[in-house]
């Protein structure tokens, strides 16, 4: 795989999917920039990793949600390297129940994590890279953004936009050479789904005609894909991987 940059900011990386996207892009020779909000010594796991793996990355700490931090994070990243050329929005939460139970603080809690962050990254991104007329951003949605799910009204909403919101960028980010696509994995082995009992991961495996969960490293591949230049014609995409759950 073919990369014309040199590094990658990976928001959410810490731990679950974020991780595995951290260590696939660093085996690919791009130094990789680990951020976390809370998850320091988790971080600084994926780091020893990462360089024991002899790759290069750093982490850095800040809330993707925080415009203020997310902007003097992307500074940094070019007081440092000089500049940035891909960029990975992965963070993220869930905060689920009924909406009929659900308060609006429960509501903007998830647009604001998942939705805003998303916003100021691409946004951030798409001045930083359209001065040198290149660069690449991934937006992390989900699967429940094109299925919907019950318990999960502000998520599904939070990851709904972002995958229309990427088609706008895409559209305002392609005459300055900067592309932007989404990927909305499916199940994939991680944190939150360590969280279902197993008799409800029985029944979702039942409806993946793969038969089985993804893992995140199979993300991560899908990502290091759509940020190379083996993807240079494409943008705007949304890009299923849920083994065939929802076609």
């Amino acid at each position: 795989m073919n990369f014309s940059g040199k590094n990658v900011l990976v928001t959410g990386a810490s731990r679950g999917i974020g991780s595995q996207i951290a260590k696939v892009l660093a085996s690919y020779g791009l130094k990789v920039w680990i951020n976390f909000r809370s998850s320091e010594d988790e971080a600084k796991k994926v780091l020893d990793d990462i360089k024991n793996s002899g790759a290069d990355a750093e982490i850095i700490g800040f809330d993707a949600s925080d415009e203020v931090s997310f902007v003097d994070a992307v500074k940094k990243i070019v007081e440092v390297d000089g500049e940035l050329s891909y960029l990975v929005n992965n963070a993220g939460i869930t905060n689920d129940k009924l909406a009929i139970r659900m308060k609006l603080e429960d509501f903007d809690s998830v647009i604001k994590a998942n939705l805003n962050s998303t916003f100021i990254g691409c946004r951030e991104a798409l001045k930083l890279m359209s001065k040198k007329r290149f660069g690449s951003v991934v937006n992390i949605s989900s699967i429940i953004s094109e299925s919907g799910n019950v318990g999960q009204v502000n998520y599904a909403a939070s990851k709904g936009a972002i995958n229309s919101m990427t088609k706008s960028f895409a559209l305002e980010g392609a005459p300055r050479g900067v592309r932007f696509n989404v990927i909305t994995p499916g199940f994939i082995n991680s944190d939150m789904t360590d969280q279902l009992k197993d008799e409800i991961k029985a029944e979702y495996i039942k409806k993946i005609p793969l038969g089985r969960f993804g893992d995140g490293e199979d993300i991560a591949k899908a990502v290091a894909f759509l940020l190379s230049d083996d993807s240079s014609f494409i943008t705007g995409e949304i890009l299923k991987v849920n083994g065939g759950m929802y076609l």
